[in-house]
C-alpha cells in the first residue's frame, strides 16, 4: 500500500513518531507535510486537508494519515472533498472498527490532545489494527453485507454532492490553494500524478504558473 503522511504545523513534532510506527510494515510511505516544529512554510489543517484530497483523487496514494492537535480540525477539513472517507481515530479499537466497518481511505489522529506517556505505543497499536487483511470484512461478521452496501451508497452520495476537483480548486481561496501548490515535497508528488485527471492537470498547471 502507498501511504501519505501529512502533518500540519501544530503536530509536526509527532511526524517522526508516525514514521517509526509505520516502519517495517511493508508500505511505501510518502512524507509530504511539515516534519518538525518551526518548519516553513507552516501548513494548517486547512492546507493538509486539501493536499490529502488531491492525492487520493489522483490515485497517487491509497491511504492518507493526517491529523492535528485534536484530530477534529483536519477531519472536518478533509471531509469537505469528494471521495474522501476519513475516520477520527483515537484508540486501537477505533482503528479495528474503522478498518472492518468503514474501510475508508484516510484517518485523522489527535497528536496533541491526550498525546502523553506511551503516545508512540498507542500509534503503533492503532496501525496494527488499521492495516489488516480483513479490511471491509464487517463487524460483527453477520453485518458485513449491509455495511458494504452502506459504503457503496456513501461513495455515490459523495459523488453526487460535490463538484469535480477541477471546479473546486478554481474557486478555493488563494490562502488555501497557494500554500498547498507551493509546498515543495507535495508539489513534486502532485505533478507526478496529474495525468490521472487531465482537466485538473490543466487547471492546476495554470494556477501554479501564477
Amino acid at each position: 500500500m502507498k501511504i501519505a503522511v501529512i502533518n500540519e504545523i501544530s503536530a509536526a513534532d509527532k511526524n517522526a513518531d508516525i514514521l517509526t510506527a509505520l516502519a517495517g510494515r511493508g508500505h511505501e510511505v510518502l512524507n509530504l507535510g511539515n516534519t518538525r516544529s518551526g518548519d516553513m512554510p507552516a501548513l494548517l489543517y486547512i492546507h493538509t486537508g486539501l493536499m490529502s484530497a488531491l492525492l487520493l483523487h489522483l490515485g497517487i496514494v491509497d491511504f492518507v494519515i493526517g491529523g492535528c492537535g485534536t484530530g477534529l480540525g483536519y477531519h472536518n477539513a478533509v471531509m469537505q472533498y469528494p471521495g474522501v472517507f476519513c475516520g477520527h481515530i483515537l484508540t486501537p479499537l477505533d482503528a479495528f472498527l474503522f478498518a472492518r466497518i468503514n474501510a475508508g481511505n484516510c484517518i485523522s489522529l489527535a497528536l496533541n490532545q491526550g498525546y502523553g506517556w506511551a503516545g508512540d505505543v498507542n500509534l503503533s497499536m492503532i496501525f496494527d489494527n488499521l492495516f489488516i487483511t480483513e479490511t471491509g470484512s464487517g463487524y460483527p461478521t453477520q453485518r458485513a453485507e449491509p455495511q458494504a452496501q452502506a459504503r457503496h451508497l456513501l461513495k455515490q452520495v459523495s459523488q453526487s454532492t460535490h463538484k469535480s476537483m477541477a471546479e473546486i480548486v478554481k474557486v478555493l481561496p488563494k490562502e488555501v490553494l497557494h500554500p498547498v501548490l507551493d509546498f515543495p515535497t507535495f508539489q513534486a508528488a502532485l505533478m507526478a500524478g496529474l495525468e490521472a485527471d487531465p482537466l485538473l492537470k490543466s487547471t492546476l498547471e495554470g494556477l501554479i504558473k501564477h
